[in-house]
């Protein structure tokens, strides 16, 4: 008989655990400095929302690092997170745009490194030069889990942590192996990859291999294009202002799915937008 993993609910304490009142005398650089590398033709909202996530969620310095090509939409789209224009080939990121990326992760708390970066070469090259170069922890999403699908070897031996965020199928492009269960299956990537892992769904499953966090808030509203988005920039906030990864993805998971939940209330699930849990989010934090 196969034996169920112990596994521990996320919730408001551990959230408030995180995020303790701030003291009085503190300044920006207090709360992290994120990077986040984002975005290409035809994918410019997901750069956005991550960084209005990481904004809402406390982030004290925001930087987002888009292609050239829609360095200008970007840019218009947000003020206090810092958009610069990378390298880029055919809207997407170039090789060229490595040594400022590798020089900008020198003075990073926390790196996102993947929505709607689009697939090429060219992006499979950046993901596997900040996987080798990186020192902070890192959220690999959406296309950044594409660029490794295949080659969990590189996320095993990058220089830092790592936080995998798939879904249903980005995790089935990551692990092949048959698996008993959502849980079971997570637990077996984490462990291969030596990354935290937080498998999204009806209730997303986080673990390292060995802990595990069930979330159960959210709603069906929240299944929609740039929810994932938001999610990602909240964890990244937690990653830069201390907390540890496994705690960041659970605590996020929570907060991300209880402020879908408070404008669900309010709106309804059927018109449900990501930018409506997004401003949620500042009514749940300290």
């Amino acid at each position: 008989m196969a034996v169920v993993p112990v596994f521990t609910r996320t919730s408001r304490a551990l959230l408030t655990r995180l995020c303790p009142p701030r003291k009085a005398d503190s300044h920006k650089g207090d709360y992290g400095r994120v990077l986040i590398l984002a975005g290409a033709e035809g994918y410019t909202g997901a750069p956005v929302l991550a960084a209005r996530a990481a904004l809402r969620t406390g982030a004290g310095l925001i930087f987002t690092g888009v292609p050239r090509a829609v360095y200008p939409i970007v840019a218009t789209k947000l003020d206090a997170p810092m958009v610069f224009p990378l390298a880029d080939a055919a809207g997407k990121l170039s090789e060229e745009a490595l040594p400022e990326i590798l020089a900008r992760l020198e003075t990073a708390d926390a790196c996102l490194l993947g929505p709607g970066l689009g697939r090429s070469a060219a992006v499979t090259q950046v993901v596997e030069a900040v996987l080798a170069a990186c020192r902070c922890p890192l959220i690999l999403d959406a296309d950044g889990i594409n660029a490794v699908a295949g080659h969990i070897d590189l996320v095993r031996g990058a220089a830092c942590p790592v936080i995998l965020t798939p879904h249903e199928g980005e995790f089935r492009r990551l692990w092949t192996r048959p698996e008993t269960s959502r849980m079971e299956g997570a637990m077996a990537l984490a462990r291969e990859s030596g990354a935290v892992v937080l498998r999204k769904g009806h209730e997303t499953i986080i673990t390292d291999g060995a802990r595990v966090y069930i979330n159960r808030t959210g709603n069906a509203g929240m299944a929609t294009g740039g929810s994932g988005d938001v999610l990602a920039g909240v964890i990244l906030a937690l990653l830069g202002q201390g907390a540890a990864p496994l705690l960041a993805a659970a605590a996020g998971a929570w907060l991300h799915g209880r402020a879908g939940d408070l404008a669900a209330d309010k709106l309804g699930q059927y018109g449900l937008a990501p930018g409506d849990f997004l401003e949620a989010i500042p009514r749940l934090l300290p």
